[in-house]
């Protein structure tokens, strides 16, 4: 049986901040006052694109991304068919249960590739910025769908961390939406390959 997935999905800005893309009380934390950085750069071709990585599949999720989610989603679901009914999973070290239905709660990486390993769809991140990077030095993220906005904010947390184990990606595809958002999808190669830049 073939592994899981895990696809990471985030809003992201020229300087790599994912935080609290979609309004200004998203995520106010650390004093971030940049709160719907994303607003000015929606259109129909964006909007196309994220209808397709909105597709039903199981999700997984950081404990602040699931409790925004969890206060906003299930009285919003007409805008996200079928996201009451997905498979929830949750790094948490301080919440255990939740009455959004279908949510799951684990404590360690170590369920996560426990779970990658049973039958299912892929496992799609939404935001989750501390669980990604904790994915991404254990080399669990196997596709990013990066989204980059046409804007430099200067604080907020990041996507990537300094000691992000050293790996290359290929472009699998890509589109550039009328308001500049550079839209990538990218999938894990392997190991870096270096040389010098010139040489046949």
């Amino acid at each position: 049986m073939e592994e899981r997935k895990i696809i990471v999905i985030e809003y992201m800005s020229l300087d790599g901040v994912i935080q609290a893309p979609g309004g200004p009380t998203e995520d106010t934390s650390n004093n971030f006052t940049y709160g719907g950085w994303l607003a000015p750069f929606t259109d129909d071709v964006g909007g196309a694109f994220v209808q397709e990585l909105m597709q039903p599949s199981d999700l997984l999720l950081g404990r602040v991304t699931f409790d925004i989610w969890e206060n906003y989603w299930p009285a919003h679901s007409e805008n996200w068919k079928g996201i009451n009914d997905m498979n929830k999973y949750v790094l948490s070290t301080t919440k255990f249960q939740s009455k959004w239905k279908n949510s799951f709660f684990i404590k360690n990486l170590e369920e996560i590739e426990i779970l990658k390993k049973t039958e299912g769809t892929d496992l799609k991140v939404w935001g989750s910025s501390k669980l990604v990077q904790s994915l991404l030095r254990k080399n669990l993220v196997d596709e990013l769908w990066l989204l980059i906005c046409p804007v430099l904010l200067g604080k907020g947390k990041k996507l990537f961390s300094d000691n992000v184990p050293p790996g290359e990606f290929e472009l699998v595809k890509s589109v550039i939406t009328p308001t500049g958002v550079f839209i990538a999808n990218y999938r894990r190669k392997g190991n870096i390959k270096t040389g010098t830049v010139g040489d046949a």
